[in-house]
């Protein structure tokens, strides 16, 4: 929670990752993380430290998002920097006056960065957490298979792939997989971090230019779970494995060569949900719970 006197600022963020090395910070290498808490230092130059960004979900490089959330805190001497506090005036007259100033001064700092747009800043409900209160993440993978029409202007965010894929075989692996599981066998691991989440939902269409999308949603995917997901489906649709045998991995809880993790630039952070305002730090509570399986999983 932010410190007595500070204010939390929500910011709904969208950019092509292509040329970013992932979300968050890392010395020496570009990222998304990196530049708009730059462009934070600028701002606040002279009011220093410079906020650090809570993400709802930290993108690999090469994944694009247009539906992110983050929130940074500002402590009272830079809220009353950038609403050029005078008279002994301490605090802006509307919550949306500091928020707005917020999303007008990042804008024009990051009119450089073309590839990231602030689409929105707001004052955070009290409890709001970017990463913490989030209900679901949705996100899209994009393949132009041969049965598609392979245009080269979205070529930076769909994979094209050489084989015709069985759209109803997909569909039906995906279907397999939708609940609470440990999904070791589909993330990268990380020490300490439980692999154990709700896949909420995994549905596979074709678009009208032939171009096959997945759509998954759920609480929150670990490392590299979206793109194992898609490839163990991209297994199936090309004949390689049988559908059942996803579940069968994925009970296996191990790493496996049977399928293929999916290429970065196909996926993009669609959209986060969060609960009501009053529901906001309740969420945030139960989701550093420790979570477990039932018994029979």
């Amino acid at each position: 929670m932010p410190e007595p006197g500070s204010s939390r600022i929500r910011l709904d963020v969208a950019y092509d990752g292509t040329d970013f090395f992932g979300w968050a910070v890392q010395p020496g290498y570009r990222t998304v993380q990196g530049q708009i808490e730059e462009g934070l230092g600028a701002i606040l130059k002279r009011h220093q430290p410079t906020p650090t960004l809570v993400v709802a979900g930290r993108t690999d490089s090469g994944v694009h998002a247009l539906g992110q959330v983050a929130h940074f805190d500002l402590n009272p001497d830079q809220v009353n920097a950038l609403v050029r506090v005078k008279r002994g005036k301490v605090a802006p007259r509307f919550p949306n006056e500091l928020a707005t100033m917020v999303q007008r001064r990042l804008g024009g700092i990051l009119v450089t960065q073309p590839e990231i747009v602030i689409h929105r800043a707001t004052v955070a409900p009290v409890g709001f957490d970017a990463r913490f209160s989030a209900l679901w993440r949705r996100y899209e993978y994009r393949i132009s298979d041969t049965g598609a029409l392979r245009d080269p202007l979205q070529r930076l965010r769909t994979t094209w792939h050489g084989f015709k894929l069985d759209l109803a075989s997909m569909q039906e692996a995906a279907a397999t997989l939708i609940g609470l599981h440990d999904f070791a066998t589909y993330c990268k691991p990380r020490p300490g971090a439980t692999t154990i989440r709700t896949l909420q939902s995994f549905e596979w269409r074709r678009d009208p230019d032939g171009v096959l999308v997945a759509t998954l949603q759920a609480d929150a995917f670990c490392h590299s779970m979206v793109r194992a997901l898609v490839g163990a489906c991209v297994s199936v649709g090309e004949g390689k494995l049988v559908g059942t045998r996803l579940v069968d991995l994925r009970i296996e809880r191990a790493r496996t060569s049977e399928f293929k993790v999916m290429q970065a630039h196909g996926l993009t952070l669609m959209e986060v949900g969060y609960p009501e305002d009053a529901g906001m730090a309740i969420r945030a509570a139960q989701t550093r719970a420790r979570r477990e399986l039932p018994e029979d999983e």
